[in-house]
């Protein structure tokens, strides 16, 4: 690593020396910092981390376009990696672009639960990726879960209401996730480079900070806001 290298930061800043650390879970390290939420963060010309953050990037890959992935896709590629640990040749997957065989529109009225039964055979997924956890969507990831399934939950925004019966009858398991791990990070670089994942991104002057918390504020970004210095 030199001077002017083009990396990528993980968004936590940890020790390398706690127990959880020692156990390369350094998503848990007892003594982290996260900037922007208990340091300063990013919107300035410079932030506080440390070498053990650092990802050295490829020199294909510009930073402005695969900066979001150390956020919201390094977060997606962790819950996605926890999922496949569980998933088993002829489980149901969702995810139309990238080669599943079927999608699900959500609607208001909540019938898209049928359609993930049936087409599933009445028994449900095996896993369910929540990255909203609001206006109902926990309850209705339950619904659409088979017996000893996984509810994955990454969005937040409300409480968990499902009876204990429910959860002690059928088996499931709630797993929350925070974010990534470094390891995550370098593999998730590696799959950017290789053209493998894509981001929806909008682009703003780093003076133009208000106007990019406006515009998420009234919806006009879809996908994530970058600044750039």
């Amino acid at each position: 690593m030199e001077v002017g290298d083009p990396v990528i930061l993980h968004p936590l800043a940890t020790c390398g020396l706690c127990r959880a650390c020692r156990f390369g879970d350094d998503v848990h390290c007892e003594n982290s910092t996260f900037p922007g939420i208990n340091v300063d963060g990013g919107y300035a010309e410079y932030m506080k981390t440390t070498a053990r953050s650092i990802v050295k990037l490829d020199p294909k890959l510009k930073p402005a376009d695969v900066v979001a992935l150390a956020d919201a896709g390094l977060t997606a590629h962790h819950v996605a990696s926890k999922a496949a640990k569980f998933l088993r040749p002829g489980d149901n997957c969702l995810a139309k672009q990238i080669g599943a065989d079927h999608t699900v529109q959500a609607t208001d009225d909540g019938s898209f639960v049928k359609e993930v039964l049936e087409l599933t055979n009445g028994q449900g997924a095996e896993a369910v990726i929540d990255f909203v956890a609001e206006g109902g969507s926990t309850s209705t990831g339950v619904k659409m879960l088979r017996r000893a399934g996984n509810h994955y939950v990454v969005g937040y925004g409300e409480n968990i209401n499902i009876p204990t019966i429910d959860i002690i009858s059928a088996e499931i398991n709630f797993i929350g996730n925070l974010v990534g791990s470094y390891n995550d990070l370098v593999e998730l670089m590696t799959l950017a480079a290789q053209g493998k994942v894509k981001l929806h991104t909008t682009q703003y002057k780093l003076e133009d900070f208000q106007k990019a918390i406006d515009d998420l504020s009234s919806g006009k970004v879809r996908g994530r806001a970058i600044l750039i210095p």
